[in-house]
């Protein structure tokens, strides 16, 4: 009887275990997921508030448009694998910006900036690398234009734009006219949403 009665609470405690535990492993990914979503609404505020303060247009600049501030989604280096994410403004209009041309994060004045070489540094926001940090392996966007992984661009006049023209006088080209959705993908299969909407740039998640 004693055996017996050693072996069910074996059993059960087991059993407890294994439910807390697969129970605590999808609670973290999901606050990563709401974590990382979380940081990127304040950054796509901040990005958004920036451009509102920050006029880019000039009159006798044909290209003034491509300096709009913006973030933008890389993969990181092949044999480091993953993503992350910049918010600049491309003041040289060459298309590359850099650590200079970055927006700094408003609550740790960190350069919210990454290479491809997605390395932890004292002056750049961690909460850039979305794989490193939360274990996100995917990004897609609805209103994405280019042909990588995408960007979003805000106007003086907060409208948003999923793409800056490589050409002259384009300034209004890619304004999207519907709300855009940034979904998060995690390596559990998880997701979460973000939506900004036209005109306004309001952005939230769903």
């Amino acid at each position: 009887m004693k055996r017996a009665f050693s072996l069910i609470e074996i059993i059960l405690v087991l059993t407890i275990l294994i439910f807390v535990g697969s129970y605590y492993g999808k609670t973290s990914t999901k606050t990563n997921l709401e974590t990382a979503a979380n940081r990127i609404i304040l950054y796509l505020k901040e990005t958004r508030y920036q451009a509102l303060i920050d006029d880019k247009e000039e009159l006798n600049d044909t290209l003034w448009h491509k300096k709009r501030w913006t973030l933008k989604f890389f993969r990181c280096d092949k044999d480091v694998g993953g993503l992350y994410y910049r918010i600049y403004s491309d003041e040289n209009k060459t298309g590359h910006a850099g650590l200079y041309e970055s927006l700094n994060d408003p609550l740790t004045n960190k350069k919210i900036y990454s290479t491809s070489k997605c390395e932890y540094r004292n002056n750049t926001s961690k909460y850039v690398l979305l794989t490193k940090e939360f274990g996100i392996n995917d990004v897609e966007i609805s209103c994405n234009s280019t042909s990588s992984l995408g960007q979003i661009s805000f106007g003086k006049d907060g409208k948003v734009y999923s793409k800056l023209s490589a050409y002259e006088n384009e300034y209004y080209e890619y304004e999207i006219k519907s709300p855009c959705i940034i979904k998060l993908k995690s390596q559990e299969n998880e997701n979460i949403e973000i939506i900004i909407e036209p005109n306004s740039g309001f952005v939230y998640k769903n």
